[in-house]
């Protein structure tokens, strides 16, 4: 759905507040700001950042940062470029399982979004390999189909830095079955701000395992519908994957203490 689609489905469900975490953009933010203001939704700066933590990608999503800095949108630029580097890997991988699909055609159906999988799936419904995005990934664009593709996104400890130069709060996304206990220490160690506990992914198990982590450590504790759903799907996660205000309000605290103490990059 549009950014502005996103709020409207936010006041709609009664939301406080929304963030809205494309992947390496945060043009929605800008794109969104003003229809929040005009339905009274606090609208929270966000961006979900691709790193790499040893040899897997890892999601990093960042809150509450300064929006209007060259500094980060020259980052984010460069990983426009990555992910385009990478989707081609991804596109050749495809073709070895004898699928006729080529960069051209995803570049189109992403129409100047930064591309990725999602539109690659899009293409092969398109041209009747799969039936749906579920099926897209399950047979061909899963980690475990894809296997290993050389990528040039950043460290996730460089990450981590560049959030918090921009007065932002660093969080683990959807770490659910992704990274061991061990790998998430290294998040840790590395200073991250926060975990994703509560997501659509997590069940009950996962969600006190991870909320239990983010009390012993002091880390703040998120959670968000991740919904990538189109507006006329019908049922979305929006509104029913929440987390109570009062985590919200100490990621704000947080973050403003950030930026009184830190020389915001720009």
């Amino acid at each position: 759905m549009s950014p502005e689609e996103a709020v409207e489905l936010a006041a709609e469900k009664k939301l406080q507040c929304l963030s809205i975490t494309d992947h390496d953009t945060c043009k929605a933010y800008h794109q969104a700001k003003g229809k929040a203001a005009e339905l009274d939704i606090e609208l929270i700066p966000g961006v979900e950042i691709t790193s790499t933590l040893d040899d897997k990608e890892a999601h990093i999503l960042a809150y509450n940062f300064d929006p209007d800095t060259n500094y980060l949108e020259d980052f984010l630029k460069s990983q426009k470029k990555a992910r385009r580097e990478r989707i081609k890997g991804i596109i050749e991988t495809v073709q070895k399982n004898g699928v006729e699909v080529d960069f051209d055609e995803v570049w189109a159906e992403a129409n100047g979004a930064n591309i990725g999988r999602p539109h690659l799936a899009q293409v092969l419904i398109q041209k009747g390999y799969v039936s749906s995005h579920k099926e897209a990934f399950i047979r061909y664009l899963s980690n475990q189909k894809l296997g290993s593709i050389e990528n040039t996104y950043p460290d996730y400890r460089e990450v981590i830095e560049i959030i918090k130069n921009v007065g932002g709060a660093s969080v683990v996304a959807h770490p659910g079955r992704m990274y061991s206990d061990a790998e998430i220490q290294q998040f840790i160690d590395a200073g991250i701000d926060g975990i994703e506990c509560i997501h659509p992914s997590h069940n009950f198990k996962l969600q006190k395992k991870y909320t239990e982590l983010c009390e012993s450590e002091s880390l703040l504790m998120t959670g968000g519908s991740d919904s990538h759903d189109h507006i006329e799907t019908g049922y979305t996660n929006v509104g029913v994957v929440t987390i109570a205000y009062k985590y919200v309000e100490r990621l704000l605290r947080m973050t403003e203490q950030r930026k009184n103490i830190t020389e915001i990059k720009h």
